[in-house]
């Protein structure tokens, strides 16, 4: 099957402090005055530098990277939006592009005109476009505002329609950016259906994000940029893995607030320190196997009421998976004496789905309902899958959805006849 995009050796130089854009009279006078001056200086970067691969028709592949890395530079070349300064594309379809709030729509023409615009462009009919409006609006949820132009909209429903726009004109190549981002978390969810029927239905889907749940969820494939090079090109799991990796050192998997000054609590009790800990090491990224450790150090400084440490555990979404306390326990319910405690909770391995999750950390007096120390977004790590040995995810290569991913005891046994009757009478 011959490739819907082929890319071999793409390259985009950039000079740094260059100014583009249209130059006035008085500016080339000015900068004829001030060149004999001036020492000229002639940096540049490579933005991306000798990049090659090949896209297949139906293939939904996900773009990855740090900022920085090249994503968004590379969706531009391969939108025709900027042209490569060296290397070539080669594209066996139409394309369509969300890549910018501000892209794509022309800012004085209504959502209507743009629609009609964006489909011309598009080298559709006005019969086939016309065929895909009312599904247009209706997924975008713009009626009201259709006859208004587009440079009055809020950035919320300038990605919705500019997406509806996109996913629905039925391009052969959809090219998605983080634009997204600006969407509510149900449009979010809307959209990566929407793009999952694309995939499924035999078109072609690129799409970069910082959500490693929705690359996993959306893409078979994925390639990590790193400095403007692929790093790694391969199976959505392999790739994020080794993205994930890549950043563990930026996810806070220990505060130390007493050597900071910054001890917070009440005159009861105060903060001293948290970690995260997985085979007895400060862990960033968490086999999905291994059980994860977190560690809250506190000090009691009264004896008055008994006092329970409680973890609040939220995925990369927002949403609360579960929140765990002490309490429990009969011998948490008397007041321990003043001194300095360690609280350790143990999440078993494959308990949660991979992807990034953040802590809550505090301690609380239940009888009455009292607050000593609350820490939102204390502690991060990530949980990673690397889809072998005896994780939840089985020989299954797919992307799998949920927050937590058991590993739950199954068993199969042969029927006996007199019971096969009786389950179906």
């Amino acid at each position: 099957m011959s490739a819907i995009i082929s890319a071999r050796g793409i390259g985009k130089q950039y000079r740094i402090g260059a100014r583009g854009g249209y130059k006035s009279l008085r500016d080339v006078l000015g900068d004829f005055v001030r060149a004999p001056f001036q020492r000229k200086k002639s940096e540049s970067f490579w933005a991306l530098d000798d990049v090659s691969f090949d896209v297949s028709p139906g293939e939904a592949v996900g773009i990855i990277g740090r900022n920085g890395a090249g994503k968004s530079t590379l969706l531009k070349i391969l939108s025709r939006i900027t042209a490569p300064t060296k290397g070539e594309v080669r594209l066996g379809g139409r394309i369509a592009a969300l890549l910018e709030v501000g892209t794509g729509f022309h800012p004085e023409l209504t959502g209507r005109e743009n629609i009609h615009l964006n489909g011309a462009i598009m080298g559709m009919s006005r019969v086939e476009i016309r065929r895909s409006f009312d599904e247009i609006v209706a997924f975008a949820d713009v009626e009201k505002f259709l006859d208004t132009p587009v440079k009055r909209y809020s950035s919320g429903m300038y990605v919705r329609l500019a997406f509806a726009v996109a996913a629905h004109l039925r391009p052969e190549i959809l090219v998605v950016d983080e634009v997204l981002a600006v969407g509510d978390a149900a449009f979010q969810k809307k959209c990566l259906g929407k793009m999952q029927d694309v995939a499924s239905g035999g078109r072609t889907v690129l799409f970069v994000s910082h959500n490693m749940a929705a690359i996993t969820r959306l893409c078979t494939r994925a390639i990590l940029l790193r400095d403007g090079r692929i790093a790694v090109d391969g199976r959505t799991d392999t790739v994020v893995g080794e993205y994930i990796r890549g950043n563990s050192d930026d996810s806070p998997v220990a505060v130390d607030y007493e050597a900071t000054g910054r001890a917070p609590g009440s005159e009861h009790a105060r903060l001293l320190a948290a970690r995260v800990r997985s085979d007895e090491m400060r862990a960033a990224v968490v086999d999905i196997r291994q059980p994860i450790h977190v560690e809250i150090d506190y000090e009691i400084l009264r004896e008055h009421w008994p006092l329970h440490p409680n973890v609040h555990v939220y995925n990369e979404d927002g949403t609360c998976v579960f929140i765990t306390n002490d309490s429990y326990d009969p011998s948490t319910r008397t007041a321990r004496a003043p001194g300095r405690y360690r609280a350790v909770v143990d999440i078993p391995g494959n308990t949660l789905a991979e992807g990034m999750y953040s802590l809550d950390v505090a301690l609380s007096t239940f009888e009455p309902v009292v607050v000593h120390f609350f820490e939102r977004g204390a502690l991060a790590f990530q949980v990673h899958d690397p889809g072998e040995g005896d994780s939840a995810r089985g020989t299954y290569a797919g992307p799998i959805p949920g927050a937590l991913r058991p590993l739950l005891p199954w068993s199969t046994v042969p029927l006996a006849r007199r019971e096969r009757e009786v389950v179906n009478r």
